[in-house]
Order: C-alpha cells, then structure tokens, then sequence
C-alpha cells in the first residue's frame, strides 16, 4: 500500500539543524517504491534481517582513543549496528574481533566524562553521574547489564541482544573498569533467541580467557516492571524482579547491598564503541547537549515494523524517512513506548527526538519507541487496551498501583466503548492527576501521563465517544499482549 501523493514526504526540504551532524544512510525497503535519496543516508534493520545490508566499515584503533580513528560510521550512522548480519544470526565472537579488533578499557572513566553519554534506557541521566555515584559509595562495586527491558511496544534491546552480543559485553567491561568493579552480572530477559544468545557469548569469551572481568549471565521473568533498575537488583539479590522504594539507589546499594553501576543495552554497546573510538569521534554526530546516535523501534503505519539507528536531535519525520515514511495518512505518533506520550501528527513530525525535544513538546523519549497512529484509527481504544495491561503489569506494592490504575483503565475502557459520560472523563483528568507520584517506583507515573496525553490529543474523539462512537474503524494497531483483553474480542469496543 502506498500513501497518497500529497501525505507522502520522503524527505523534509528543510535542512538539518546546525546543531545535529552525521552523514544519513538509507537502504532500499523491500516491496517499496524507489524514492529519491537525499543527500546522505539513514541505515536501518529490519528485525527479520532482510535488508541488503553493505560491508560494515570498522578499524581497529591504533592510537589513543582521543585520535578519533575511523570508526563504523565515522561520518554518521550506523554504528551501533554497522556489524549486523543481513541472515539475522548473532555475530561471533570471531566476527565481532575482526570487525572492531582488540578493547581497550584504560582510562573509561575519563572517557565516559569527556563523551557525555547520557542512558539509553528511558530516563537519560549521565552515565557519567551514575559512575560517579556508584565510585563515591561504600562497598565492592558491581556492574550490571539491563537487558530485561519489558516494554512490549518495543524490539530494540532484544534485537540488539540478539545480534550484537559482543558489543554489548564490551561495554560491560568498560563500565566495569570504569568503577573498578570485579564482577559483572548480565541480566536477560527470559525469552526465546535472546537468553540463549547471551548465555553463548559469554561462554565463547570465557574458552577464549578474553574479559578481565567475570561475567554471568542470569535469566530474569519477562514482565514489564522487570527491567527498572531496583526490580532488577532485587532479583538478582534473591527477592522478586519487583521496583523498591527510593532512597537509597541503586548506585549506592544495589545488588546485595553493595554499589550497583545499572546500565541497559543500548547504553553498553555506546560503551564499546567508545573505548575504541573516543569522545571526539562520539560527539562527531547528534547534538552538543546529547551526542551520538539512538537505536529506535519504528512501528505502526510503516511498510514492516523496523529497528533503525539515527543521529539524536533528528525528527520524528526524518526517523521515518529510515522506513520508507508512511503507508497512510498518520493522526497521532506514540513516542516513548507504554510509558511514552501521545502527540498530534503535526506537533511530533516536527519535534527532534531527543530528551530535551520531547520533553519541549511534552512528549518523551522513553524506550526509544517510535509508533505511527493511522488516521482510521481510535486513539481511545488503542490506549485504553495499554492501560488494561498496564494496569496488570504493576507491582501490586502501592495504591498507586493497586487502586488509581485499574480505575483508569477501566473508566478510559468504558468512555472507549461508548459507555462514558462527562463525569467519567472527569474523573479520568483527576485520577491521573492524582497518581502521579504517589507510587514506588515510576510506573503509575507513566501510565498516567500516557492516558493524560491521550485525553488532550484525542480530545475531539472523547466528545465523538460521548456521543456513541468516534467513527474510526481500525483497532489492534500497538502491539499489546494478548493476555490483557480478559475475554474481549479483538476490536469489540465501540
């Protein structure tokens, strides 16, 4: 399917930013019309690997990482995924050492300071300020590697944990000389291509007696709350993969009690490529404030769901450009994933995807998640099936949790329907309000600005949904969990 003429813009003519560098790398889509390609390129791939991928271009780093020797996308992107296979199999060990050459890890604190790498896993803060932390607390260090993100909206991490194991095991090692921890704790998601994936690499480096750090990998529950960073140090202390109260953190005490350096994926693999190449190279793309390049999943009215790789500070518009742009006419982009936010198509094409861009358009980058709403889609219904398994998905350890979300799952469930009234989006505007805050950990938090943003930017489909329905036909669009729908039919609601 191909949009109209005039909704179809491969490219904005507008030119970049004077603050968002890199040469853009695009590959031909498969089944998609050829399209003019602007000048430089955007890279992507697919989860399935089906993309005609070219050679990955990588050096070994030669001198002192502040020489800014040619890297995998020197000019540009990719980067992260510059050494993916194109037959969606993991890179070996083998593969992994001829592509980047030996690590270097002498100096990783320097270099993650002068770098300004900020987390990719939602939040954003410095991993600098996390390094620092974890330095200055009392205790033996340890470093743990969050691959048990849970967010289903999004492929990323386990796309990334499934291809590039050994980038990512790189990076733990800098971090682990970065805070001169002598353990390393790889927490992975239980599922299917992505633990097992993990558990080979490691074994492959420790036959070849390559890290200097010892690294386990431990398999964690797959559920949304797993992957924040207290639920995943209390479970590797023994107890349940569930968020604890803050204070104390878990930079000061973690896992066991001891100081617990938390870092997810994406985060790891920067880390990686950072020894190699430096700081000077990493701020060669994205912005001054947040350089380098951010690996999103991008779904929703695209020609295939896809995991591409952009400079940060680009658009929205720009990000879809990577997938071909748009099958149809878009009305809404959730960006952030569950705990993300809701923005009008206007308003989203024209943000940058950065922290400081989406917070300015009152959206968030969140779990780097990237979802096009087609116009004949319900807004409403969409969200309030997120709610629904949201609401499932909490810790169950406040009322924030226990009580505010199953009420505003089930009041935006029903005004879905075509059962609400006034007071019922009354109580939905209050309620979230209410929540946010009050819980143990950010959840309720984010389920409520989800559903806020959603009531503001569908705020003519609530009056049509008062009314009886909203006129729009499509449902199913996000790809929620089926184990939320408790009995309801796909697409019943009203």
């Amino acid at each position: 399917m191909t949009a109209p003429t005039s909704h179809r813009r491969y490219w904005p003519e507008d030119p970049l930013p004077s603050d968002a560098t890199g040469e853009w790398v695009r590959e031909q889509v498969p089944g998609q019309r050829s399209a003019p390609i602007p000048a430089g390129e955007i890279t992507g791939e697919w989860p399935t690997g089906m993309w005609d991928r070219r050679a990955a271009q990588a050096a070994v780093a030669a001198a002192a990482p502040t020489a800014v020797p040619d890297g995998p996308g020197t000019a540009g992107v990719p980067r992260l995924l510059a050494a993916v296979r194109p037959d969606g199999r993991a890179v070996s060990l083998a593969e992994h050492q001829q592509a980047y050459g030996p690590l270097r890890t002498a100096g990783a604190g320097r270099l993650i300071t002068e770098s300004g790498l900020r987390g990719r896993g939602g939040a954003g803060f410095p991993v600098e300020a996390k390094v620092r932390a974890v330095r200055a607390a009392r205790g033996k260090p340890l470093v743990v590697v969050n691959g048990a993100a849970g967010d289903p909206l999004g492929e990323k991490d386990a796309f990334l944990m499934s291809r590039l194991p050994h980038l990512i095991l790189d990076g733990a090692q800098v971090a682990a000389a970065a805070v001169e921890a002598r353990q390393v704790l790889v927490s992975v998601v239980q599922r299917p291509g992505v633990l097992e994936v993990m558990e080979r690499a490691v074994a492959e480096r420790r036959r070849a007696r390559l890290d200097e750090v010892p690294m386990k990998v431990v398999g964690v529950p797959d559920r949304y709350v797993t992957g924040e960073s207290s639920a995943t140090a209390q479970h590797l202390s023994g107890g349940p993969a569930l968020p604890t109260f803050h204070p104390p953190h878990t930079a000061e005490r973690g896992v066991k009690g001891r100081p617990t350096l938390v870092q997810n994926v994406e985060t790891m693999a920067n880390l990686a490529l950072l020894a190699r190449y430096g700081p000077a190279w990493f701020r060669r793309v994205g912005v001054p404030e947040e350089p380098g390049s951010l690996v999103l999943t991008v779904q929703g009215a695209v020609a295939q769901p896809a995991v591409i790789e952009v400079p940060v500070g680009v658009t929205v518009e720009q990000a879809l450009s990577g997938v071909g742009w748009l099958t149809e006419p878009v009305g809404a982009v959730l960006v952030g994933g569950c705990a993300g936010r809701w923005l009008s198509a206007p308003v989203a094409l024209a943000t940058p995807l950065s922290h400081a861009g989406l917070a300015a358009a009152g959206g968030t980058l969140g779990a780097g998640i990237v979802i096009a709403l087609p116009e004949r889609a319900c807004g409403l219904d969409e969200t309030a099936r997120l709610a629904r398994y949201l609401s499932g998905q909490s810790a169950g350890q406040c009322g924030a949790c226990l009580n505010g979300l199953p009420a505003i799952a089930g009041a935006l469930t029903a005004l879905a329907g075509g059962k609400g009234d006034r007071t019922v989006v009354g109580r939905l505007h209050r309620w979230c309000s209410s929540v946010a805050g009050r819980g143990a950990c950010n959840h309720p938090d984010g389920t409520a600005g989800l559903v806020a943003s959603a009531l503001e930017v569908f705020a003519e489909d609530v009056e049509r949904h008062l009314s009886g329905w909203c006129g729009r036909p499509l449902r199913g669009v996000l790809p929620v969990p089926e184990t939320e729908r408790r009995g309801r039919r796909a697409g019943a609601s009203r």
